[in-house]
């Protein structure tokens, strides 16, 4: 057996040491293949969130909406990024993009959903070209205030070529822009159409002119998560259409006791009617038809008229404005029509008691649309407002214009 002396052992043990921290700096250097890099130690990988880091941070709640998602590492490249948005029981992925460096992911739509759980998995190089991997998850704030739009006309409809897309919001609107934005209505052909606010609580939308026959529009609600007001968000994502059917558009002329009815420009009957009677003229302009009723109950203390009439059975009443004026059946005067205006500012057309369709008012009624146009001319009160009903058509197209909040 060979015999080693101290002072061999003591040599043997320095140079020992000497290639160990050797290995140790190699493995420290920027260019070294070691096993530290990115806060490892002792040969172990870096932790994943040193070298992938998410925004919002794991386990995050009630991430508001104005927050920003963001993936990124400090050296090296992402791999795959894969987001998935949990919200109402569904799952749906969160599209995105790398940066052309590989040090940033962002989703192509930055704003965040509300009352949603996010999932983020990441698969990324260090700057070593050590793969890591990391999961995390955040949920983001769930608002108590919500608003929705109620929209006209219904979806699916076929309507007249007078119609008006209008959203009447269950909340007042602060920030209209916001709300405008996220509301897109489009037609098939194509034709320009803008909006126009009432107030803070309607949004109304339409070309120049009339619509076209066989039009198709499509409604895009994208108000889910909105903040209209403050603390206010939309909850609705749905897309709604309807259909543009044949052109029908009577005028109405009171002086004359006449309404022309045409069909496609083409006169389909002169028709006899009653207008307001002079202490209750009709309003001039043009109305759109809003509803149409079988029988309904006209009472005149619902118009602020005290009790001066309440019929409970009036036939085939078409609704022309929010303030009360509808085209309907007359069964109790059916020697004014084609003589003498004695309306509350209705039009009235001969009928019977119960409606038929063999008097003029049930021949209309089963000729008409939602969506058909009304005009009423020589009349002495003023022309409808643009706001009362669907009479946004009194209004010129440079006005109607200028009422949208994206200037």
């Amino acid at each position: 057996m060979r015999h080693v002396t101290g002072r061999a052992r003591r040599a043997g043990a320095a140079l020992a040491a000497a290639l160990t921290w050797a290995g140790l700096l190699a493995g420290c250097s920027a260019d070294g293949p070691g096993p530290l890099g990115m806060g490892g130690a002792l040969g172990e990988p870096p932790p994943p969130e040193d070298v992938i880091r998410v925004t919002p941070e794991d386990g995050s709640k009630a991430v508001r909406p104005g927050d920003r998602l963001l993936v990124r590492v400090p050296g090296g490249r992402l791999e795959k990024v894969t987001v998935v948005r949990s919200q109402d029981a569904q799952d749906a992925p969160v599209p995105g993009h790398i940066s052309e460096d590989g040090l940033t992911w962002r989703p192509d739509d930055d704003r965040l959903a509300l009352a949603a759980k996010y999932t983020v998995d990441v698969v990324a190089l260090d700057s070593q070209g050590r793969r890591a991997a990391r999961h995390t998850t955040f949920t983001t704030y769930v608002p108590d205030r919500r608003f929705i739009a109620y929209v006209t006309p219904e979806n699916r409809a076929t309507v007249g070529t007078g119609m008006i897309v209008s959203l009447s919001f269950s909340q007042e609107i602060t920030d209209r822009a916001a709300v405008e934005r996220a509301v897109r209505v489009s037609a098939r052909p194509p034709v320009e159409i803008r909006p126009h606010w009432f107030g803070k609580g309607r949004l109304d939308f339409r070309p120049e002119h009339y619509w076209k026959p066989g039009t198709e529009v499509t409604v895009d609600l994208a108000l889910r998560d909105v903040e209209g007001a403050r603390g206010f968000y939309g909850l609705q994502d749905k897309t709604l259409s309807f259909t543009v059917g044949r052109s029908q558009v009577s005028l109405v002329d009171a002086a004359k006791h006449t309404m022309e009815v045409r069909r496609d420009g083409q006169l389909l009957a002169t028709v006899p009617v009653t207008a307001g009677a002079p202490k209750h003229p009709t309003y001039n302009g043009k109305m759109v038809v809003m509803d149409m009723l079988e029988v309904t109950r006209m009472n005149s203390q619902t118009v602020g008229l005290g009790a001066e009439y309440d019929i409970a059975d009036v036939p085939h009443a078409m609704r022309l404005t929010e303030s009360g004026t509808f085209l309907h059946g007359n069964y109790w005067a059916t020697d004014a029509p084609g003589r003498v205006n004695v309306s509350h500012g209705c039009v009235g057309l001969v009928d019977v008691k119960g409606g038929s369709s063999d008097t003029p008012a049930g021949w209309f009624f089963d000729r008409s649309r939602v969506g058909d146009v009304v005009e009423v001319v020589n009349s002495q009160d003023k022309t409808v407002a643009p706001d009362n009903g669907l009479g946004g058509w009194n209004m010129g197209w440079k006005e109607w214009k200028a009422g949208s909040a994206e200037k």
